[in-house]
């Protein structure tokens, strides 16, 4: 086999640089030292050292006598020699991780002179990440909201419509709202250790409503404990004065007291609750309380908790309401966090059945649908969209009385108007942000792109004698010759030019990290090694791989950020008979 390649390099896109600092403007350089160099992030010193003597006498300048490659291959040299310079010391190599290359230029060397060793480093980053977050803390109000609007519906089920046919728009359901609620809250950190919460709710309910606001003052007394108190007003209930205590009693256990007194237009009405919570293992809780006051109860509560489900078991004793209850949940491992659920809950006031799903819609919403069915409440449907730190609640009321109809229509209307809406509209909405968001990479980072293109190409020229070298040893011996690489995003259905321009040819950089007919790639984004660029900036990229070992052809795909081994017997491709 005579070597032939010149080692092109195609393919147009952004490589974005990783943006952030100590006050929200430091700046991670996206030259990756530990990629650049080909080795692990737990890399020894010696491991270190082979690397960086490789990449020296491939980049050494007085191996190149042409001064356009001569110029090439000090710029790289120094490049790998910065890398190994950092790297290499265990100070210099402990702010790398942490702040990237920004940190060495300013924050770091600061740090250094402060800080003798690694780990006094890092305490110290810890440290000024603390007070970082809490100028953070002071700046925000963190407000959260909640919207419910009732909807009664009846008049589509329980209607007898020969009584309305003679009266005029009778053929129509009469569809109304009938309640709604407002509230709304945000907090004021006072010191590292005070937070004020001002909140306030209006209800509306048939034409009679009213509403009240509270203002409480919340210390954080130590690290097991807090205490607040509340101060609140209403034209129903009159004024509020409340005290409520956190205590973590131990690691596994923790103890919640509250204590109330309101002042209503029948007199005073005082209030007292005490909860005690355990961890029963990593995932159980188990909960006891008691509650005094106009509704006096004894509650005991199991809950438990995984990454796939969610189960809770209840059961309350008191007046006017006891009751048991129980609830599951499931949770899919998918993008959208689809969760499906189900409880059932029996009491003094009846039956309630309740059954529904819940979905992630975009990267701030999230949405739900539940199935109320009781008796003698008759059916519901509730929907909620939580946005951010507002959630909308929409509780339609279809029927007093069981009926299979709204039961089907409740179940099968919502899952319809889903999947509309969220193929007409929600995933050309997504699409088309990630377009947009990536149309804006490209645009931002264009000349630095460029700038790593060149640099890729460059190194490509400056690798052909030693790529020569090693293939004329390697096909000696039967060795590890890669015939093809190519790097970047497929797109299997659409025609070979559109793949073509995002992915770029590696076969020489590859080529030239074969050692002892092996290739062993670390486990980091591969856009970062000599003769390599990203083609593709913030797209899924992969590298494709055909290459003889022995005399047999293999081939192999491998994700962007996965280690990668050759040869194996895996990647064999079986020759037809």
């Amino acid at each position: 086999m005579s070597f032939q390649r010149t080692g092109g390099v195609g393919g147009t896109g952004p490589n974005a640089n990783m943006a952030a600092s100590l006050d929200d403007d430091f700046e991670f350089n996206n030259q990756d030292y530990y990629s650049l160099l080909n080795v692990r992030k737990e890399a020894t010193l010696e491991e270190l050292k082979a690397s960086y003597r490789r990449l020296c006498m491939l980049y050494h300048p007085d191996k190149h006598r042409d001064p356009e490659l001569k110029s090439q291959a000090e710029q790289l040299f120094n490049q790998v020699h910065q890398a190994y310079e950092v790297l290499s010391d265990e100070h210099s190599r402990a702010i790398y991780d942490i702040f990237g290359k920004k940190g060495l230029e300013v924050e770091g060397w600061e740090v250094v002179e402060r800080k003798r060793t690694p780990a006094e480093i890092r305490e110290e980053y810890e440290r000024l990440q603390r007070e970082r977050e809490e100028r953070r803390l002071q700046q925000r109000t963190n407000p959260k909201g909640t919207i419910s609007v009732g909807v009664d519906a009846t008049d589509l089920f329980d209607r007898y419509d020969e009584d309305f046919e003679e009266m005029p728009g009778g053929g129509f359901p009469h569809i109304e709202i009938n309640k709604m609620h407002i509230s709304q809250s945000i907090e004021a950190p006072l010191t590292n250790s005070d937070t004020a919460v001002l909140s306030g709710s209006l209800s509306t309910h048939n034409g009679n409503g009213g509403g009240n606001i509270n203002m409480t003052v919340r210390r954080v007394t130590s690290a097991k404990g807090w205490g607040e108190v509340e101060l609140g007003a209403g034209d129903i209930l009159g004024p509020l004065i409340g005290l409520k205590v956190f205590r973590n009693v131990s690691p596994r256990c923790f103890l919640t007291a509250q204590c109330g007194l309101q002042f209503s237009p029948r007199g005073l009405r005082p209030s007292c609750s005490l909860m005690t919570a355990r961890h029963l293992d990593q995932n159980t809780m188990g909960y006891l309380q008691w509650r005094w006051g106009p509704n006096s109860a004894m509650t005991t509560s199991l809950v438990r908790d995984t990454k796939s489900s969610h189960f809770t078991l209840a059961l309350q004793l008191g007046v006017p309401h006891s009751y048991l209850m129980m609830s599951y949940q499931y949770k899919f491992q998918d993008e959208d966090q689809t969760k499906v659920k189900g409880s059932v809950k029996t009491g003094w006031f009846g039956t309630v059945v309740e059954y529904g799903a819940e979905r992630k819609i975009s990267r701030h919403s999230v949405l739900s649908a539940t199935v109320s069915i009781g008796v003698p409440q008759g059916v519901t449907l509730k929907i909620k969209l939580a946005r951010a730190s507002q959630t909308y609640l929409f509780p339609v009321h279809l029927t007093d009385q069981l009926l299979p109809s709204a039961v089907f229509y409740a179940t099968v209307g919502p899952l319809l108007v889903y999947m509309a809406i969220h193929r007409l509209i929600i995933i050309p909405y997504t699409q088309a942000q990630k377009e947009q968001e990536l149309e804006l990479q490209r645009k931002s980072s264009a000349t630095d792109i460029a700038k790593k293109k060149q640099e890729a190409e460059s190194a490509v020229l400056l690798m052909q004698e030693s790529v020569r070298r090693i293939i004329e040893a390697e096909e000696a011996k039967m060795g590890l010759i890669i015939l093809n690489a190519w790097y970047g995003k497929f797109v299997s259905d659409t025609s070979q030019k559109q793949e073509k321009a995002k992915v770029i040819d590696v076969t020489v950089p590859l080529q030239c990290l074969v050692k002892d007919s092996k290739l062993i790639l670390t486990e980091s984004s591969k856009a970062g090694l000599p003769g390599f660029y990203d083609p593709c900036v913030g797209e899924e990229k992969s590298l494709k791989l055909l290459y003889q070992f022995r005399g047999v052809m293999h081939q192999v795909i491998s994700a962007d950020t996965d280690p990668l081994r050759i040869p194996k017997q895996s990647h064999r491709i079986e020759s037809e008979p």
